[in-house]
């Protein structure tokens, strides 16, 4: 019989049908499995279906008496993962790249505007009981009509991020590592740029829509923060390893940059005491995917990796 055992729990939806066509072990206290607990469960399950809380490294996956032979990841992002060593084991590892796209694209607005608008900064006012009534310069933020949207990566999730944004009369420009088809920018009057400085220069918001691991590791620095505009806000709906977060809320301190918004961070639950106390600061506990509907077609597309595999056909998200 072959085993699946989920780390997390996952929409309702998605542990019936685990369980009602597989059997799946669930995880019915939601709490991050430790280290040992990993261990058994690779040991234990033909099919691991893991969470980027759940970090499987090359010596966890050298574990012996390993039995595991699928890592079917609920999330798009993998860099929880040792790929190099999975494809060593000769472990699949699979994804669930499309089903998060337009709530993460929606989520990537909402910081935006909450930092250009100051609403943040409000909310905090408004609930200690110090609003003392309108006033014409009170919280005066910047609107996002006629504003330059600067996008580092151009992959699903930011493309959804320019439509969105055109609707609100932004202007697009974008940093990709490799060129995209004109058919896919020409109806968002998407424009390249070379440089990240380059689109630090131009751009009242600047969107960092790129993977994690070591190549972008701390891609937004001192140069790339000391470049932008001092209006300009920061919004990260990526991985919080992207962003040299010492140097971030010096920018801030500095008044380098207008605000930053921000859904993910380098250390995960932790937060940078810096961010936590900055008033332009935006910060939301890694809600990108978080609708009922995004999260429910992840675990749909993780079944599907699962089934696939299950039947020996082509894994529909093979990533290693």
């Amino acid at each position: 019989m072959t085993v699946i055992h989920v780390t997390r729990r996952l929409p309702a939806d998605v542990e019936r049908v685990l369980t009602e066509r597989h059997g799946a072990r669930l995880n019915p206290s939601d709490a991050p499995l430790e280290r040992a607990q990993l261990v058994r469960a690779l040991c234990e399950a033909d099919i691991l279906v893991p969470t980027i809380t759940d970090r499987i490294d090359a010596e966890l996956l050298a574990t012996p008496g390993r039995r595991v032979r699928l890592i079917a990841n609920y999330g798009a992002g993998v860099d929880h993962v040792d790929l190099t060593a999975a494809r060593a084991a000769g472990i699949a590892v699979t994804n669930t790249p499309d089903a998060l796209t337009e709530a993460t694209a929606e989520l990537a607005i909402l910081l935006m505007l909450m930092a250009a608008r100051r609403a943040g900064e409000g909310e905090r006012e408004l609930r200690a009981g110090d609003w003392t009534g309108w006033r014409p310069t009170h919280l005066v933020g910047n609107g996002l009509h006629g504003r330059v949207l600067g996008l580092v990566g151009f992959g699903r999730i930011a493309r959804a991020t320019a439509a969105k944004a055109r609707g609100l009369g932004m202007t697009i420009r974008y940093l990709n590592r490799s060129p995209v088809d004109p058919a896919v920018t020409g109806p968002l009057a998407a424009e390249p740029v070379a440089t990240i400085e380059e689109l630090a220069g131009i751009a009242d918001v600047v969107s960092l829509h790129t993977p994690g691991g070591a190549g972008t590791r701390h891609l937004i620095d001192r140069d790339v923060l000391r470049a932008m505009r001092p209006h300009a806000v920061l919004v990260n709906t990526a991985r919080g390893s992207v962003i040299d977060e010492d140097a971030l809320v010096a920018a801030l301190d500095a008044g380098w940059i207008g605000a930053a918004a921000l859904d993910v961070y380098a250390r995960e639950p932790a937060i940078h005491p810096g961010l936590l106390t900055h008033q332009r600061s935006v910060l939301l506990p890694h809600l990108g995917s978080a609708t009922i509907e995004a999260r429910t077609a992840m675990g749909m597309q993780a079944i599907a990796n699962i089934e696939a595999f299950l039947a020996g056909s082509e894994l529909p998200n093979h990533v290693a």
